[in-house]
């Protein structure tokens, strides 16, 4: 019998987990932040940062086969040992923690200036909790049903943003490549980041039923995030002008205040207030990962007790942190520097010493 025989995932539920994962705050503020960068050529180093996103999936898959039914805490223990691999297993941790939280109180903040601007901090996180413990108390094949369901429900939304191209301009997009390539190249550094979650393969592997499909599969999760990134930039290029566009913060939701509907007057309001869906299939499954690395730490099979120590804790912590834009970006900065380190580098670095060190192996069996 497998080892997560009954816990596995399907194909589509991997696809749609690592998707929505990617898709999160990164669409509300992207055009402006590729804008800042490259100008309105900053769509070009969306296809750039699929590429490179794309080799460190494989990257990781390769990894991931060489011990298809184990997670990345115990194929670190089995190279490292139990000391230097418990080690590893605190900093993935503390990374998935990190990312989780940052993303959580950025969550908080945009219902703060948009929906709830006098609810105090430590309300709105309380709120956002109660169906984050009850998620994160399931396992990972319901949080995999819950990522699809949210795929499925988001369905509308780029439709949603393609009204308002009624009255954009495609005049803004051109000259193409007007600066060169080297603001381009630069520039793909941001979208490199923008592809974070496609990491968490290192544990969806060993859960996934048909594993001779993982490549394939993070493949076109990647790919529909780059669909849906460079569908929101071209809108937002094509409504604001070049110099228009840096002057918004969430550019992304400030287009959805030229929408008219009858019957509905804010409609940013309503979009955003459905879109906490999608932000919360990126926190919950770097909180549960996070959760999950502790549990195997500690050599337990159930993680409700870490839970509820982390939920106490993350609430507790909203009472004496209310952060401002600075310090969120601070978060959201350092957040996405580690990931750099452990979705791009690490993978490589392992899979190299994996490599030499079962060719060794191999060597001293066979000599």
């Amino acid at each position: 019998m497998r080892k997560y025989a009954f816990n596995e995932i399907t194909l589509l539920q991997y696809i749609f987990f690592i998707h929505v994962l990617q898709v999160g705050l990164g669409v509300l503020t992207m055009p402006r932040e590729l804008a800042e960068s490259a100008g309105t050529d900053g769509w070009i180093s969306i296809l750039i940062g699929w590429a490179i996103a794309n080799a460190a999936s494989l990257i990781i898959i390769q990894v991931m086969k060489r011990h298809p039914e184990a997670t990345i805490i115990e194929i670190v223990t089995f190279y490292f040992g139990r000391w230097i691999g418990g080690g590893i297993t605190v900093l993935i941790a503390l990374y998935f923690a990190f990312a989780g939280i940052t993303i959580l109180f950025a969550a908080a903040s945009l219902l703060k200036v948009w929906v709830l601007s006098r609810t105090p901090n430590y309300i709105v996180i309380m709120l956002l909790m109660i169906p984050t413990y009850l998620i994160l108390h399931s396992n990972l094949r319901v949080l995999g049903r819950y990522n699809e369901l949210v795929f499925y429900l988001s369905l509308w939304m780029p439709f949603f943003l393609a009204m308002t191209l009624r009255e954009s301009h495609l005049i803004h997009l051109l000259p193409v490549l007007k600066d060169g390539w080297m603001k381009v190249l630069l520039t793909a550094k941001s979208t490199v980041l923008s592809f974070l979650g496609f990491e968490t393969a290192f544990f969806l592997y060993p859960f996934l039923q048909k594993k001779q499909a993982a490549s394939i599969g993070i493949v076109i999760a990647n790919t529909l995030s780059m669909l849906v990134f460079l569908f929101v930039t071209l809108v937002a290029y094509a409504y604001f002008s070049p110099d228009e566009i840096t002057q918004y913060t969430w550019p992304t939701l400030s287009l959805l205040k030229v929408i008219e509907i009858r019957f509905l007057e804010r409609v940013d309001i309503v979009f955003l207030s459905l879109y906490m869906f999608i932000l919360s299939t990126t926190w919950i499954p770097y909180m549960f990962f996070a959760l999950f690395s502790t549990s195997q730490l500690l050599g337990k099979q159930d993680h409700s007790g870490p839970l509820k120590v982390f939920a106490f804790l993350t609430i507790v912590f909203s009472f004496f942190f209310d952060p401002s834009f600075i310090q969120l970006e601070a978060m959201t900065k350092m957040s996405s520097q580690y990931g750099l380190i452990f979705a791009y580098t690490f993978p490589l670095c392992l899979w190299m010493y994996a490599w030499m060190h079962d060719l060794f192996h191999r060597r001293r069996q066979t000599g």
